[in-house]
């Protein structure tokens, strides 16, 4: 599902399994997991087999992804990343720093945000913008959870370039259908707070499939020349 929101110069790799074959871990991530739970465990483990998938997608020796502040992957030089997991799906997207500065991808289970996440998520411009029916009905989306993980998929973007965190109030979005009951399409992203790193807007996709969520957003390294974010 994911591949299916960013161009093909990105590697994704997905699974909807909760263990993988290749899901042996190097000596330095066992580390990070040696007295996680096991779904913490199977969560760290299935996206780096995702992630080293990826890599052989773009011609690299699999090679250990450990992680800095916030749980922020470290890749190798001159790759860019990001890494997602959630009840029934883990994914990676890898691309060369050549062709993209900074990318994010989430994915969520496509149901309503437990009782409170909502009125911390949403900002009450969001929640007038979404429409369609229902969630229940033929064609209806859980906009709030949508709304989740697109925020997600905007701080993904946004930490590795300024290595600030970005608040859920300080991104305001807006969501596009590709059709009256289409399950895709696309969003912009206003932030609040502006950083010389990133333009005042990042552009993005969003996906329902198979009750999964997914969510992206792709910045690449020319957009001061190109006027923007380009998604």
């Amino acid at each position: 599902m994911i591949e299916r929101l960013l161009p093909a110069y990105v590697v994704c790799a997905a699974t909807r399994e909760v263990t993988v074959p290749d899901g042996t871990l190097f000596p330095e991530e066992e580390a990070i997991v040696a007295k996680a739970l096991a779904k913490r465990r199977n969560d760290f483990t299935t996206a780096r087999a995702c992630a080293r998938r990826a890599m052989r997608g773009l011609g690299l020796e699999p090679v250990a992804v450990l992680h800095g502040k916030r749980g922020m992957p470290l890749w190798p030089d001159g790759i860019v990343g990001s890494l997602t997991h959630c009840d029934g799906y883990r994914a990676a997207a890898l691309a060369r720093a050549a062709d993209v500065l900074s990318l994010g991808v989430d994915a969520e289970p496509h149901a309503p945000l437990p009782d409170g996440v909502g009125a911390l998520v949403v900002r009450p411009e969001e929640q007038e913008r979404f429409t369609g029916p229902p969630a229940g009905e033929e064609g209806g989306i859980h906009w709030d959870r949508v709304l989740f993980s697109a925020k997600e998929s905007v701080f993904k973007t946004w930490y590795p370039l300024t290595l600030t965190e970005l608040d859920f109030d300080e991104a305001d979005l807006t969501f596009h259908r590709e059709g009256d009951r289409a399950a895709e399409g696309t969003f912009t992203a206003r932030l609040l707070r502006t950083d010389p790193a990133l333009p005042p807007r990042l552009e993005g996709r969003w996906r329902v499939e198979a009750g999964i969520v997914t969510t992206a957003v792709l910045l690449r390294p020319d957009w001061r020349e190109t006027g923007g974010a380009v998604g």
